[in-house]
């Protein structure tokens, strides 16, 4: 293969290759591809964060909610791995539906997964500041929540702009430092408890299915983005076979770790003074009844930093999807230039990171926290991800039976999974949530509206 293409899904001997568009060939090595989807899942803020919020809506059955998640994200992965070892490009999800469904479908895919990227990076924002004044109220120090957001979405604009490669080095120690130590709490807390079973967890005591199903969309949230190694198809080395064991690992990796979690936050929190849910740092509570009450504060300063690299993450997964846009005309073509020096979408970078931080600090200057932040747009967010897996996971049926290809398991697989995923959105909107929630599907539509409305227009300028 030539350094300047990538491989891509042969419809014909033409088009067994596309450009690489301008972007750094195979810099990065196998750990660093993983780090890219371990860092947008960001698994430290899963614990500290969406956990107790899961809790909230179905207590004891956290864990089995985690359970159910992991099953329906592994058949979404191992469709999107399916697709991985035949193509590899900078536009993801997208690139693959491009190549099986019609433009329109395709081009609806590039704009959901493009709002899904930009709405996880205000969602982690809003984490940021959530965890950024756990410490500025302790030393009474009062800084702009909207000056804070600001730093967060312009050092990762700065760092994606910059360098690929530095990029994710540098997600990939913030998360494993941060992942060690919550893993060394929950180990202490399941090890305190002795060798038998929280019979409460496992008798879902007090839980219905209502409220496991509630708490199953919730805990969707913390697995989105596992794909997005997808997005470094043309910087990865051996793509066709790093990038589809990247999928997989991270949403099985982080499965493991959050149903673990899951399971022993909730043990830890048996006959605690407050719930789990009303935590506003669950860890300093956990640290300091598995008698290490020190590594509390600096599990919060690892996720403070981890909500830093999972922005990082977005935007780089972001600009690349905008990248592809651009280059197939959903995008204006300036946002399909890179940097000539640093090989990165730079403008892609750029618009990415201004986009995730409007939403935040509109909604910080008047006065939303940071906790409201974090969920608000992390619903969003799951919008977008299920309406791309939905058509990633049809893509590939479409792909297979046109190549003669599909069989009995991966039809199955496909079909599965889409029901999943269509399954997992119908529970987002009906039965209707409380204000705001129930605005959200609106708010998502809307976009939609407007982003094919700007495809049509575009289409009818090239006729």
């Amino acid at each position: 293969m030539d350094s300047s293409t990538v491989a891509t899904i042969s419809d014909g001997p033409e088009t067994a290759t596309s450009p690489s568009y301008g972007l750094r060939q195979q810099v990065l090595s196998p750990l660093e591809t993983l780090a890219q989807s371990i860092s947008l899942i960001a698994p430290s803020t899963t614990p500290t964060l969406t956990v107790p919020l899961v809790f909230g809506l179905c207590g004891a059955g956290t864990g089995l909610a985690y359970l159910i998640a992991l099953a329906a994200i592994v058949l979404v992965a191992l469709c999107v791995a399916s697709f991985a070892r035949e193509s590899a490009s900078p536009g993801s999800l997208y690139s693959y539906t491009r190549s099986s469904l019609s433009p329109a479908w395709s081009a609806l895919t590039a704009w959901a997964l493009f709002f899904a990227y930009v709405m996880t990076a205000s969602s982690v924002i809003g984490g940021f500041l959530n965890y950024a004044y756990i410490f500025l109220d302790e030393y009474h120090v009062h800084v702009s929540p909207v000056l804070l957001s600001l730093v967060a979405a312009g050092g990762a604009m700065a760092v994606a702009y910059r360098d690929v490669k530095v990029s994710t080095e540098m997600m990939l120690w913030i998360e494993a430092i941060s992942v060690c130590l919550i893993t060394f709490v929950v180990g202490i807390t399941l090890w305190k408890h002795g060798l038998h079973l929280d019979m409460s967890q496992v008798r879902l005591r007090g839980v219905s299915a209502q409220q496991v199903r509630m708490g199953v969309m919730l805990a969707i949230f913390s697995f989105v983005g596992f794909e997005s190694a997808t997005t470094l198809g043309a910087e990865a080395r051996e793509p066709l076979k790093t990038i589809p064991r990247a999928v997989i690992q991270s949403a099985l990796l982080a499965g493991l770790f959050f149903i673990v979690c899951a399971y022993g936050e909730v043990l830890g929190f048996h006959g605690a003074s407050t719930t789990l849910d009303a935590s506003a740092a669950p860890f300093h509570y956990l640290s300091a009844q598995a008698g290490v009450r020190f590594v509390g504060p600096i599990i919060d300063a690892g996720v403070l930093v981890s909500m830093l690299a999972a922005t990082l993450a977005c935007v780089i997964a972001a600009s690349r999807v905008l990248l592809l846009m651009a280059h197939h005309g959903l995008a204006h073509s300036r946002f399909g230039v890179t940097h000539a020096r640093n090989e990165t979408p730079g403008m892609a970078s750029i618009l990415a990171a201004i986009l995730a931080f409007v939403p935040v600090g509109v909604l910080a200057h008047r006065g939303a926290s940071g906790a409201d932040i974090y969920g608000w747009m992390g619903t969003l967010a799951v919008f977008g991800f299920l309406t791309a897996y939905t058509l990633a996971a049809i893509a590939l049926a479409v792909h297979l039976r046109r190549e003669q290809r599909l069989g009995v398991v991966s039809g199955l697989l496909a079909a599965v999974a889409t029901a999943a995923m269509i399954a997992a959105l119908l529970w987002n909107i009906f039965p209707v949530p409380p204000a705001p929630q129930r605005y959200f599907p609106y708010i998502y539509l809307a976009y939609l509206v407007l982003a094919m409305a700007w495809y049509g227009i575009s289409k009818r300028r090239e006729a």
